[in-house]
């Protein structure tokens, strides 16, 4: 089980994710390979073996007011295979995850071909780095628009739609309100697109009132055998938020408590929970396991250290 996190490093803040700069100033992705490249190196110091990329890796690459943008992932084709052979010396599992704007399931015509292509690019960069197998583009079915099973079917009529390559990288996640695991299990069971388990989303939103174990092997069993699966791992924030009053005074702003929401991601892991979780799994096939936390590489690396306090058969 290897332990990793999303996009923005935390241990070296001098690290960039990507190129952020506007289009006026000719953002490009060979500037963000350049930046992937440090955080490999990072990546490799700290013994982490398992990063998120930015989905804006290529700025504007698919934006349709900007065509000058468009072919960036051509441009780059000698970086970009580079840097996959950096990650894979390394043993380093990389990934995307889509933005909230990646709805393929949208009514919208522009709102789903915007979708469309996105998947389409990022699945190319992955293809172009010749990574396995196992570096998926993970998203989310969308929204339901009114009637649910609808959504569901227009989600996998866009996904037909996708090149071969894009349907060979993608994975689809469970969310915390709309698709539970068995609503996106019923389109890998007609689509064969693989499951990517998110604990926290399947604790808030489990109406079938599955156990972690079942909703955990489900996900598994959906990829295929020789690649190794990976899930996402969050603890729920549980702190009290500070917000100003509506009556507050210009000089001094009054202040009330407002609960937490049990869908924010934590700073860090609770390792008592992981522990729990991983000892539930048994005899579970092996699996990769992305954490969500605020606190980025420094929550992997805390994590890794708790585990070595309190579960050292556990030490990953």
């Amino acid at each position: 089980m290897h332990l990793g996190f999303a996009v923005q490093v935390l241990g070296r803040p001098q690290l960039k994710s990507h190129d952020s700069r506007r289009w006026q100033n000719s953002p490009h992705l060979s500037v963000s390979l350049a930046y992937l490249r440090d955080i490999l190196v990072y990546l490799q110091d700290v013994g982490i073996r398992l990063y998120r990329m930015h989905p804006d890796l290529a700025p504007y690459v698919t934006h349709p007011a900007f065509p000058q943008f468009h072919h960036q992932v051509a441009e780059c084709a000698q970086e970009l295979a580079y840097l996959g052979q950096l990650a894979q010396k390394a043993d380093i599992r990389l990934s995307f995850h889509t933005d909230p704007y990646t709805v393929l399931n949208s009514p919208d015509g522009d709102t789903a071909q915007q979708s469309l292509r996105k998947l389409t690019v990022l699945a190319e960069i992955l293809e172009a780095m010749e990574l396995g197998r196992e570096a998926v583009v993970v998203t989310h079915v969308g929204g339901i628009f009114g009637d649910k099973n609808a959504s569901l079917e227009q989600f996998m009529r866009a996904y037909e739609h996708l090149p071969g390559q894009a349907r060979s990288r993608l994975a689809l996640e469970n969310d915390e309100n709309r698709y539970s695991l068995p609503d996106i299990y019923r389109i890998h069971q007609l689509t064969g697109v693989r499951l990517v388990f998110d604990r926290l989303h399947f604790l808030l939103n489990n109406p079938q009132r599955m156990s972690v174990h079942e909703g955990l092997a489900m996900a598994l069993s959906t990829w295929p055998s020789g690649v190794r699966p990976k899930m996402h791992f969050s603890s729920p924030r549980t702190e009290m938020k500070a917000v100003p009053t509506a009556e507050a005074e210009e000089e001094e702003a009054a202040e009330s408590a407002r609960s937490p929401l049990w869908s924010n991601h934590s700073d860090y892991i609770n390792p008592f929970e992981f522990i729990d979780f991983a000892r539930l799994l048994g005899d579970s096939p092996a699996f990769d396991v992305m954490v969500e936390a605020k606190g980025k590489d420094l929550a992997v690396i805390r994590l890794r250290r708790d585990l070595a306090r309190f579960a050292p058969e556990l030490v990953i």
